[in-house]
């Protein structure tokens, strides 16, 4: 069921620029998607937030975010505004294949989705030699769990996030008999796991990405052997190989730019730094705000930053 628009131009003080961008602009409205992780969220209702202050209509609807590429496609979602290259890549070119979904630009921020620890855990020596992925030869013990049967456990993201790309690397990188892989509900279950073992001291390997809140608070990726064209088992390879540092696209509906000019102009020009990204996600995950209230106040707080998308 899509979701009514909660977050109103007046709620957040934005005024309209002008007549003519809400005549310009189609009555039916632009239908953003959320996922689950928090900076994906809060930016949705950031770009809501510019597309009202165009005179615009939003709705909000909860979206798979490898399916979204189709119902983009087909039209029934308006845009995606956080496509990242490891993960959703695929997805998006296959989408575009078969036509109906254009490629929007991309944002300043770069991405790296990966496996890590917290710092401290290299602070702390837990685990000998790491960032290099080799060490966790030698500490499984470190990373072991009440529900990983006696072995190191990576918690991974949801499982419709990445399938078993990290089961595969495990296995391929003769870690299997050592480390088991858990896949968490969402985001909010990975940063409560990261809360706990940091309270307690203890080793945790999880999945997590940049830009993201924890960026301020240190987090390590650990180096696997680097990713090249064709090294996943999806690609032919043997999946022994780490993730690409990569971009952070924009998608629309190939009608956007007809149908909603003046906001299909603002959702071109958009484009977001690690920073900002950063700064989103930390409204929900640090200070505990709803999405709604965190992209409300970002929008109040960073005028300089999004105002030159709508001129």
């Amino acid at each position: 069921m899509k979701l009514k628009n909660t977050l109103s131009a007046a709620a957040i003080g934005l005024a309209s620029i002008g007549s003519h961008a809400m005549a310009a602009d189609s009555a039916e409205p632009i239908v953003i998607p959320t996922h689950n992780w928090s900076s994906q969220v809060v930016m949705a209702y950031v770009i809501g937030g510019i597309f009202e202050s165009l005179g615009d209509t939003v709705e909000y609807v909860p979206a798979d975010s490898q399916a979204v590429y189709e119902a983009i496609r087909i039209g029934d979602v308006t845009i995606s505004h956080e496509v990242w290259q490891s993960t959703f890549g695929a997805s998006f070119y296959n989408a575009m294949a078969k036509g109906g979904i254009i490629d929007a630009g991309t944002h300043s921020a770069a991405t790296l989705e990966e496996m890590g620890v917290p710092q401290y855990v290299i602070d702390d020596n837990l685990c000998p030699g790491l960032p290099n992925w080799e060490a966790l030869k030698n500490c499984p013990e470190v990373f072991a769990t009440a529900d990983s049967e006696g072995k190191g456990r990576w918690l991974e993201g949801p499982q419709s996030w990445h399938g078993d790309l990290m089961p595969i690397r495990l296995e391929a990188l003769g870690l299997g008999d050592l480390y088991t892989v858990k896949f968490a509900g969402g985001a909010d279950a990975i940063w409560a796991e990261l809360a706990s073992a940091k309270k307690e001291g203890r080793g945790i390997i999880t999945f997590n990405w940049t830009p993201n809140f924890t960026d301020a608070e240190g987090f390590a990726f650990i180096e696997f052997p680097a990713y090249t064209d064709g090294c996943r088992v999806a690609d032919g390879g043997d999946g022994a190989c780490g993730s690409p540092k990569g971009w952070l696209k924009k998608a629309a509906n190939y009608k956007f730019p007809k149908t909603h000019p003046a906001a299909y102009s603002a959702f071109s020009k958009l484009d977001f730094s690690s920073t900002d990204i950063g700064q989103m996600a930390a409204l929900v995950d640090i200070d505990g705000m709803s999405h709604q209230d965190a992209a409300a106040k970002w929008l109040a707080d960073h005028e300089d930053v999004w105002k030159p998308f709508v001129e």
